[in-house]
């Protein structure tokens, strides 16, 4: 759950989620995040960590994590004007290129954070308590679990916000999640910038 908040993007991607969409839209935001977390976690438990680890490879993905939260903050940002520019590829009517899905799964496998903090977690876990294979996935599938149900409440707050927010204001909180995106994207790309002259 800490994961989540300490992210910025994905948490606030969400709430938008829970503000415009029906409540089973949004929960396909959220299994798209769960999925990401899981490919991450399954990477951490083999212990890919020593390659991610190498200051290139970190890099190369943090600049195309930053590129990707840049153009689906632009996208969040000009959606509200009716305006898209990213293609829409139909996969079916809930997992097409364009659907909450696909935009949180790729929002959370872009983010380096996320392949971080569980290679952090699951590294200290392994080593000090000596988890057995059936301990280490059942404390997979809890981390899984506190992430549905927290960004489950994140959807909540997002409709209950809805529900009590005039539509100029609920377009400016809108237009402001895309704001941040791009910034959170223009950050990380200044971040990547300096990190490498140095």
């Amino acid at each position: 759950m800490l994961l989540q908040i300490a992210i910025g993007p994905v948490c606030l991607y969400i709430f938008s989620l829970g503000i415009n969409e029906t409540f089973y839209q949004a929960e396909l935001g959220v299994l798209g995040v769960v999925f990401g977390d899981a490919f991450y976690i399954t990477l951490a438990i083999l212990g890919i960590s020593s390659f991610i680890k190498k200051k290139k490879i970190q890099h190369r993905f943090n600049i195309l994590g930053a590129l990707i939260l840049i153009i689906f903050g632009v996208e969040l940002f000009l959606g509200y004007f009716g305006l898209s520019f990213l293609p829409k590829i139909n996969i079916s009517e809930n997992f097409s290129s364009n659907s909450p899905f696909f935009k949180a799964l790729l929002l959370t496998a872009a983010n380096p954070m996320t392949i971080i903090f569980w290679i952090g977690v699951f590294s200290t876990k392994i080593d000090e308590a000596n988890f057995t294979k059936v301990s280490t996935f059942l404390f997979a599938l809890g981390a899984l679990l506190a992430t549905f149900f927290f960004l489950t409440l994140i959807i909540f707050l997002g409709s209950v916000t809805n529900n009590f927010l005039p539509k100029k204001i609920l377009i400016l909180l809108n237009s402001g999640v895309g704001l941040a995106l791009i910034y959170f994207g223009i950050k990380k790309v200044l971040k990547s910038i300096k990190f490498n002259f140095d």
